[in-house]
């Protein structure tokens, strides 16, 4: 390995760095909006103790508790787990049986949780499309427009998506976002290969 190569992150780096990320926002919000955590736990109506844990980056937030401190807060949600941007990045749909593998947060008493792919930048316009594509010569698609953004999310099948020369192999659940500025292909390894395209202009 090279000495610009980077090590790979692990799934538990990957889930303390999202609850640091999810700590430091939710501490600025409330600083920024003048709140002691007595008080944003009264109007969140969540206990002062578990709210505290969320600062310090131990907690593990419910969906509702995060809704509800959300709204305490008058910001949006996604404003609290947003992921950081990247050119060209995956997420593998959750393996195996854990219900809670690979979620962002889960509701208390319902078996429902969420992960947050994808925030859209302020100004900008996002289409939705519905793809069907079978095995055979490969999709090649020119460059767009400087600051267009493919979001894929492969519904069945297995297909190799993503710019010429790094594009991704998905299996159904995966995402993959990259700026579509440059020659992107979309290639179905599968019969039967159905995705969901989202275009974002900004």
């Amino acid at each position: 390995m090279s000495s610009q190569e980077t090590q790979p992150t692990s799934a538990a780096d990957v889930d303390d760095g999202r609850r640091q990320a999810v700590a430091q926002r939710l501490k600025a919000r409330r600083l920024e909006k003048g709140l002691s955590i007595n008080e944003l736990a009264r109007q969140a109506g969540v206990a002062k103790s578990n709210l505290a844990r969320l600062e310090a980056g131990d907690g593990n937030p419910s969906l509702e508790t995060l809704w509800a401190l959300s709204d305490a807060l008058g910001i949006n949600v996604r404003e609290m787990i947003e992921p950081q941007a990247a050119g060209l990045r995956l997420v593998p749909a959750p393996q195996g049986t854990d219900f809670q593998q690979g979620l962002d947060a889960q509701a208390e008493a319902a078996r429902f949780g969420v992960t947050l792919l994808s925030t859209c930048p302020a100004g900008a316009m996002r289409d939705l499309y519905r793809a069907a594509f079978e095995p055979g010569p490969a999709r090649l698609s020119e460059p767009h427009a400087e600051g267009t953004v493919e979001h894929v999310i492969l519904l069945s099948g297995k297909a190799r998506v993503g710019p010429v020369g790094t594009a991704k192999i998905l299996g159904p659940g995966d995402y993959v976002t990259f700026a579509a500025n440059t020659q992107h292909i979309y290639e179905a390894l599968e019969a039967g290969t159905t995705a969901i395209v989202v275009m974002e202009y900004r």
